[in-house]
């Protein structure tokens, strides 16, 4: 009898040994789970998805073999944004990436546990996420977007001179565009370059809008705008009708029908945020103590091909600037 309960305790002991070594191994193989939360499809947003899981190799996240990388892309539909951070915090998300504002929005009202990385926040402090640029404290850090605005109005001015009106339009439920636009204004006052704002709610506003504006202007600015970037093609038509140079802010956007930028390269965001969510991940940097990151200076970026079909010259300066450190699109 002695025996039989002997043996019987070895297997037992045997068993509970092999299932704490396999527990032991699946859980040292467990995979970092990335939660990335993107606004829409749109080239800019893209980009920014692109330079982030190529930021992510480079530390040696590799989707599917070394980290487990969870896209969700909410079509432009706030009801599907909801939905999707909710189920991006409940699958219990490593750390999660925001891509725009209202993403990272989304996923910081959801959690003040997860670190949650933005990736192209115009304006963190403004849309609540953070409340220091140098240490942000709780779980949110990543990258901002903000626009070279007072380059890119020297730049209106360098290619139109005689300029009289310069219309600026944007959206205004979009805190990203509504903060650029605040910085186009105070900008273009110490500059002297007289602005009529034009603002839209969604894109079923921008035809009519934009020939209200068109009609009053000679050129139109553009910020960082989602709303009008998914709808670029109406703006650009109404323009082209009316022989008017488009100002964008982004250099998608440029190459969508704009005329020039000094654009922020939206890959380089995204390549940017990727080194933050692996450094983090790493256990290198903690969200709270992690400085915002900015990409100062836009790249040039020049539609020679859309300034030619609308007779606009373009300064030789700028041209060649572009040619050497930017982009020209023919």
């Amino acid at each position: 009898m002695k025996r039989i309960i002997a043996f019987i305790s070895s297997i037992v002991v045997f068993l509970g040994f092999a299932f704490f070594n396999e527990s032991k191994s699946k859980s040292s193989n467990k995979l970092p789970h990335v939660g990335v939360l993107n606004l829409m499809h749109h080239p800019a947003l893209d980009q920014i998805q692109k330079g982030f899981t190529d930021g992510m190799k480079a530390e040696g996240f590799e989707d599917g073999r070394t980290v487990k990388i969870d896209y969700q892309n909410a079509q432009g539909d706030q009801s599907n944004l909801k939905t999707m951070a909710t189920k991006l915090v409940n699958e219990n998300s490593d750390i999660l990436f925001g891509i725009t504002t209202p993403a990272s929005q989304s996923l910081a009202n959801l959690t003040n546990k997860i670190p949650v990385v933005m990736g192209a926040v115009t304006d963190p402090k403004s849309a609540g996420l953070i409340k220091n640029f140098k240490k942000p404290g709780g779980n949110i850090t990543g990258v901002s977007n903000m626009s070279p605005i007072k380059d890119q109005l020297k730049l209106i001015k360098e290619f139109m001179p005689n300029l009289r009106i310069l219309g600026v339009i944007y959206t205004s439920s979009d805190s990203s565009a509504s903060a650029e636009h605040r910085e186009i204004v105070k900008e273009s006052k110490k500059l002297k370059i007289p602005i009529k704002s034009y603002s839209i709610t969604n894109s079923n506003d921008l035809n009519q809008v934009s020939q209200e504006m068109l009609d009053k202007v000679d050129a139109v600015m553009v910020p960082q705008d989602n709303v009008i970037a998914g709808a670029m093609e109406t703006l650009v038509k109404n323009a082209d009708l009316m022989k008017k140079p488009i100002f964008p802010a982004v250099d998608t956007m440029v190459k969508q029908g704009g005329v020039a930028a000094y654009g922020i390269n939206q890959y380089q965001l995204g390549l940017i945020g990727g080194h933050i969510v692996a450094s983090i991940l790493k256990g290198k940097t903690k969200p709270a103590t992690t400085s915002i990151q900015f990409v100062r200076h836009g790249q040039p970026i020049l539609n020679l091909k859309q300034a030619k079909k609308i007779g606009i010259k373009v300064p030789e300066r700028f041209l060649k600037e572009a040619q050497s450190k930017g982009e020209v699109f023919k």
